[in-house]
Order: structure tokens, then C-alpha cells, then sequence
């Protein structure tokens, strides 16, 4: 029987059982190998103390600290007693206390000018920060013993749980530190020697027991390379696997569907466009599937971009598939689909029941047989009636829908295609790659895919999570598109500001344009009884539940907008009321459109000039950025207030005033991803998979993702099955099993 790798023993047999399992419950630590990829977050120098001045409320911290008074003080008519030790770092005091039986220990260990280590949950009372009943470890004296227990002049902090204190794990690292010699290298040596990177044994030894700063950067910087190189392999292999596959080259035919829709466009398309479109149309041209993502600003045409590869498709014979996160946003773009093909869709979907079955049907799009290029464009969506779906999928079985525009419907077993040729899937952070590969998996052979964002990617995040991708990218608006002026509104520093908000809404309508007012919850009974569990800490402190659309609605009807035709939208309407919303509103038959973020990406509506985001500290930078995208849309410019009651000197209204100053989505990406856990930048919190990142951070280490990518892509190129490179492979398996190549997470 083959001997287990030592990486790869059970904690349990170096550390007991006991120590095991809290190191599994608590830190997700099952092996020696996960340990010693537990890096300490931080250290603490010897002779320099830790930071008391900013310590988080409510938070378990680690502290280095000296003490400086220690006192028993007697309570409850001298019936108890308690210790107050006070601690300082030199920038500020810190109290400590004990209880009962429990202080006879500390009172004798904790004797003023002590050293140690403290670690506990920051509390407070009467308005000063404390630790109540903290764990302690000494740091005793300046001797040889204390210098060699400590790793020399660096105490390693390690990431803790109140069951498991840092120093606790420090002395389970030195169990199995002597194992690091037989950690597998994953790096090829000529990669290792060429860019002067220590060994993986000499980095784990470094990054745990460091001697001083120059240990810490040289094990970090291996440390990265290693995360980054494996993961960009990963990706590179999936790319490579992908060019292997044959498919059918989608040229569109000269005087085609295309040429004809060209013909009949009022205005010519960007620099940017055609720049993408050259991309894409070069990609579909080829006998191997495209995989492209296409990433843009806001407004910047993408949907046009996609419109035009989905009729080159067509042209050569294939049919479109768009799939869409939601029923507002897919039948949002069947709408401006048939809108923009006009007479060049030759139906789109049955509303009611088609004529040969009684009942008197209606077209949406341009008549039946309107022209010779014409093509069906059909909608799918999980509530159609069974009827219209029925005819749908025949439609598309038959090849007589050229286009289809549907949500998770698209994915479904019973949906077959005549000859799927291309995939476009809009806003992919919202689908996983299993689902996008779903709908793949239904054409005779893989279809081209095009993956549309209207989220702005920095460069090295794109590289990583959709790295199996090629990027177009899209920077440009089309002209005619309109400024947009973003404002603050502190409603609850200066209540008028919100007054004059609702003056402007009217304003705006008083000259003949719309506006939206969003709201982050709907305000039913089942919203409520979600929200009473999902409270936050923030809305616990406030005791503010957040703003409805029901409630606020009303309250406008009846008030600052009182006159105006207010209606509501969101999430758990019908369909059908959903549509016949969106649909009245894009006519100007409604004022004011009170909705929830269901409006956030894809909605058009060219005439509506005005966005109050109410509780805008609840949204996210980029969501903020996708709602004010839905204003400007036309000649005249946009306005968009973001309404708050959260304090000044607050981080979120540090948020909000950033995406006030600027419209640059690409900025405001990087603002929202350096607030965010690495983890969910890689879209991983979802799975409830551990991120595989550790040191290398996609923001700050663009340089070494870069540079890990042309690596990988050479490597990979020349040994795609790593036959050569044995210790990458098993890295390879370590970081995913063969499913999770695969289906590599991106959220």
C-alpha cells in the first residue's frame, strides 16, 4: 500500500485529536499541509509593541503588550473581587480584567513591566475598550531560550478563533514545521532559478520563522508566484483543452441578415465597436470555439456589439442563444432586440394564444415575412404559458428561431437547438461556469461563447477569474450619450437636502422626462420575515430596518410627489405585470418607476433622466455604478442622488462620495474590489470553498499575475498534459480536483 505523503497526513496524528478537531472546526485545517499553508497575517517585533489605538469593537485580536498597573479591587460589599490589569504599546492603554477564582494566576503572572501576548474579544465598558478573562502567553526576558522559542526578533500572529489562540497555532506549526522539507515544488526549476526564488521548503520555513523583515518579503514573494503560476496553469490548461475542440467557423454571408441590419442602423458604430466586433467576427471565423469576454462601461453598446455577432450567426446558418439573469433583463433585450431589427424579426413572442389555435395572437417585432432576411427572435423564459413555451421550443428545434433570449429556462433538458452556433451570456458574474457550459453542451459541436460584463474588470482580476477567457474591452460611449451629476444626499445631517431631491424628481418631470427611485427591499410580509433574519450588525445598531419600495411609494403618492404616476416594480411581481411595467414606463405613461435592483443592468429607457437611490449605503459600489447607468441614456443629462442617514466621517459615506466623483467604472471597480475578502473577489465565498489565495493579492500583485500567465501559457503549450513537470501536476491536483478544473469558480 502506497505511504501517504507526509503533506497530506491528518493533523490528528502529529497534534491529538483534541487540537485536530478545533484546528478543523473552527480554521478549516485538516492536514499538515493546510497548516502550514496558514500563514501569520502579521508579526510583532520584539522590543516594538502592537497597535492599541485602533482596536475593532466586537472583534477577537491578538495583542503585544507591556503592563503597566495591575490592581485587585473588591465588589459586592467586598464579596468579590476582581483584577484590572492596564497594558500599553506606547500609542495607547488597553484594560484587562478577571473575575472571581480566575485571577490568582494572572494577578501573580502579570506583574507590571511584563511582556506578552494577549488575545481576546474587544468589549466595552464604560465607554473604555477591555478584554475580559484574555489568554495570555508571556514573552519572558531577553536569553537565548526566549530569542530561539520566539523565532528570533519576529513574533508570527496568526489568523485566530477565540477557541485558538495565535500562539496556540504557532506552537502546532512547530509540530509540523520539520515536514516543510518534504513539501513537492510545484515551480519548474528553471522558472525558480530564473527569477532568484528560494526553494518551497526554505519559503514555508521563512514565512513561520522568520529572522528578521528580508525573510518575511523572500518567503512572501515565493509564496505569491507559487498561487499565482498553479492558478494561471489551471487556466491555461482549460484555454488550451478548448482550442482542441472543433466547431464550426460562423462567417456571416454577404448581403445577409447582417448587411441588412447595418443598412437600416440610424447612427455608425464606435472606434471601440468595430474594434470589438473585428475581435469577435475574427474568433467566429475559426474552427475552434471563441471564448470571449466582452467587458464595457455602462452604456457603452455592448448589447449592439452582441446583436451583431448573434445576426453574423444567423447569416452562416447557426442560431443565437442570449442568456440573461433575470426575466426583466431577458425580455428587457427581446424588446430592444425586435426593436432594433424591426421589420428583420420576422416574429418574436406569441402573447396570447397564435390565431390557428382561436384567441387572436399578437406579434411583437416586424410582421411575418416583413423581408427575406428575416429571422425569428423568441423569448424563453421559466413562467411563459405552456403554450407560448411550446411553440418556442419548436421554434428553436426546427431551426426556424434564428434568436433566442431567455434566463435559466435556456438550460433545461427538454430545450434543444437545430444547429446552436453561439452563446452569448450577459452579466456572467451572476451565472456559475457549470450553467454557461449547460447551454454550450447543446449545440452538434461546442458553439463560440461571448461573455458580457457591464461590470469593469481590472486587468489582473480578469487575468484570474476569468482567465480561460480572451478580454475585449469596450471604454468608449457611443455619442449622443449624456453626462451624468452625482450628488450625497445625508438625509439625516440635513433633512431638506432630501426635500430638494424630491423638487428636482418633479423638475425633471415638469420637462417632459422619468425617473427611477430605488429602494434596497421590497416590503411584503415574506420581504420582512427575510430581512428580520438577514439583519445586519448596522441595522442592529440603528434598529433602522431598510427602506421598501411598498412603503416608500406610498409615502411618495401621498406626498413630495403627490400628482405624479408613481409605480412600483420588483422582483416577486408576475411576469406578465413586470413586463406591462417596464413596458408603460418606456412609453411615458409612468413618472416615477419605484423599484428594487431589478433595474440594475440591461434596462433602457432613453427619456427617464433622474435616480434617488434611498439607503444607498446598502448597495455596493459597483451596483451603484450599474442603477446610475440606467440615467443619461439619452440627449439630455443625467442625475443621480444617492440618499444616506449613515454619519459623515462613516466608510460608507466614504463609498458614496467616491462614486460621486467619478464616472471611470474601471476606478470605482478597484474601490469596491480592495474592500472586499480575496475570496470574493475570486467568487469562491459562494461555493463555501477556502480561497486558494493566501498571499497574493489580484489588486497588488499585477506584476506577478502578468507574468505567471505568459509562463503558464508557454509551459502549457508545449506540455499540456505536464507530463515533464510531475510536482506541478500534484499541485495542480491539490489546488482542483479534476471536477473543479472543470468548473473552476468565478462566481
Amino acid at each position: 500500500m502506497d505511504r501517504v505523503p507526509v503533506l497530506e497526513e491528518p493533523l490528528k496524528k502529529l497534534l491529538g485529536p483534541a487540537t485536530a478537531k478545533v484546528m478543523a472546526e473552527h480554521l478549516d485545517l485538516h492536514t499538515v499541509g493546510d497548516l502550514l499553508h496558514h500563514y501569520p497575517r502579521r508579526y510583532a517585533e520584539r522590543g516594538e509593541l502592537s497597535t492599541l489605538a485602533d482596536l475593532p469593537l466586537d472583534e477577537h485580536v491578538t495583542v503585544v503588550a507591556q503592563v503597566a498597573t495591575a490592581r485587585i479591587l473588591k465588589f459586592n460589599n467586598g464579596r468579590g473581587q476582581r483584577l484590572e490589569v492596564t497594558i500599553t504599546d506606547g500609542s495607547g492603554q488597553l484594560q484587562l480584567v478577571f473575575f472571581g477564582r480566575g485571577i490568582h494566576k494572572p494577578h501573580k503572572d502579570l506583574l507590571p513591566g511584563t511582556r506578552a501576548m494577549f488575545a481576546g474579544k474587544v468589549s466595552a465598558f464604560n465607554r473604555k475598550l477591555q478584554l475580559a478573562h484574555p489568554a495570555y502567553e508571556l514573552l519572558r526576558g531577553d536569553n537565548a531560550e526566549a530569542v530561539d522559542t520566539w523565532a528570533g526578533a519576529l513574533i508570527p500572529i496568526y489568523p485566530a478563533t477565540a477557541k485558538l489562540e495565535s500562539w496556540k497555532i504557532a506552537k502546532a506549526v512547530d509540530a509540523v514545521l520539520p515536514s516543510a522539507q518534504e513539501a513537492v515544488d510545484p515551480l519548474p526549476r528553471s522558472l525558480r532559478d530564473g527569477r532568484g526564488l528560494v526553494t518551497l521548503p526554505e519559503a514555508l520555513l521563512k514565512i513561520h520563522r522568520p529572522h528578521s523583515k528580508s525573510d518575511v518579503d523572500e518567503a512572501k514573494d515565493r509564496l505569491k508566484w507559487d498561487e499565482a503560476f498553479v492558478l494561471q496553469v489551471a487556466l491555461a490548461r482549460r484555454r488550451y483543452a478548448e482550442t482542441q475542440l472543433p466547431a464550426v467557423a460562423r462567417r456571416p454571408q454577404p448581403d445577409g441578415l447582417l448587411d441588412a441590419f447595418d443598412a437600416k442602423l440610424p447612427f455608425t458604430l464606435t472606434e471601440g465597436q468595430e474594434k470589438v466586433t473585428k475581435e469577435i467576427f475574427d474568433d467566429l471565423a475559426t474552427e475552434h470555439p471563441m471564448h470571449r469576454l466582452l467587458q464595457g462601461e455602462v452604456g457603452s453598446g455592448k448589447t449592439m456589439v452582441a446583436l451583431r455577432a448573434m445576426l453574423a450567426v444567423v447569416d452562416a446558418g447557426g442560431q443565437a442563444a442570449m442568456l440573461a439573469p433575470t426575466e426583466v433583463l431577458a425580455q428587457q433585450h427581446h424588446r430592444s432586440v425586435t426593436e432594433m431589427m424591426g421589420e428583420l424579426a420576422s416574429w418574436g413572442l406569441w402573447r396570447e394564444a397564435p390565431p390557428n389555435k382561436g384567441g387572436g395572437g399578437r406579434r411583437e417585432g416586424g410582421m411575418l415575412g416583413g423581408t427575406e432576411h428575416a429571422t425569428k427572435v423568441v423569448l424563453l423564459t421559466g413562467s411563459m404559458g405552456a403554450a407560448a413555451r411550446r411553440q418556442a421550443l419548436l421554434d428553436l428545434v426546427t431551426g426556424e428561431a434564428g434568436i433566442v433570449i431567455g434566463t435559466h429556462a435556456l438550460i433545461e433538458d427538454k430545450v434543444q437547438f437545430h444547429d446552436l452556433g453561439l452563446v452569448v451570456v450577459d452579466e456572467q458574474h451572476r451565472f456559475g461556469v457549470e450553467q454557461r457550459d449547460a447551454l454550450r453542451s447543446k449545440g452538434k459541436q461546442p458553439p463560440h461563447l461571448l461573455v458580457m460584463t457591464a461590470t469593469p474588470i481590472p486587468r489582473t482580476v480578469a487575468m484570474t477569474v476569468f482567465g480561460d477567457l480572451e478580454t475585449s474591452v469596450l471604454d468608449q460611449l457611443p455619442a449622443g450619450r449624456s453626462p451624468i451629476a452625482s450628488h450625497v444626499v445625508p438625509a439625516a445631517d440635513k433633512p431638506h437636502f432630501l426635500a430638494r431631491a424630491w423638487d428636482r424628481v418633479r423638475e425633471e418631470v415638469e420637462n417632459g422626462h422619468q425617473a427611477y427611485v430605488v429602494c434596497p427591499r421590497i416590503g411584503d410580509d415574506l420581504d420582512d420575515k427575510a430581512a428580520a433574519k438577514k439583519k445586519s450588525a448596522e441595522d442592529e445598531a440603528e434598529k433602522r430596518p431598510p427602506l421598501a419600495v411598498v412603503e416608500v411609494a406610498e409615502q411618495l403618492r401621498a406626498g413630495p410627489l403627490a400628482g405624479l404616476r408613481v409605480e412600483i416594480l420588483h422582483g416577486r411581481m408576475a411576469p406578465d405585470d413586470k413586463d406591462a411595467v417596464m413596458r408603460r414606463f418606456a412609453a411615458g405613461d409612468v413618472d416615477v418607476l419605484v423599484a428594487t435592483t431589478v433595474i440594475e443592468v440591461g434596462v433602457n429607457v432613453p427619456n427617464a433622466t433622474a435616480m434617488v437611490i434611498m439607503d444607498a449605503d446598502r448597495f455596493g459600489v459597483s451596483q451603484l455604478h450599474q442603477l446610475r447607468g440606467r440615467v443619461g441614456r439619452g440627449s439630455a443629462p443625467g442625475l443621480c442622488l444617492l440618499v444616506t442617514e449613515m454619519p459623515e466621517a462613516s466608510p460608507a459615506r466614504g463609498r458614496l462620495s467616491a462614486v460621486a466623483s467619478t464616472l471611470d467604472g474601471f476606478e470605482l471597480s478597484r474601490i469596491d474590489l480592495e474592500q472586499r475578502r480575496e475570496g470574493d473577489v475570486l467568487g469562491q465565498a459562494q461555493s463555501g470553498v477556502r480561497s486558494s489565495l493566501r498571499v497574493l493579492t489580484v489588486i497588488d500583485d499585477e506584476e506577478v499575475i502578468a507574468e505567471a500567465r505568459e509562463e503558464a501559457v508557454t509551459l502549457v503549450s508545449k506540455d499540456p498534459d505536464l507530463v515533464h513537470y510531475p510536482e506541478l501536476r500534484t499541485a495542480l491536483d491539490a489546488l482542483v480536483d479534476k471536477e473543479r478544473e472543470q468548473y473552476l469558480e468565478k462566481g
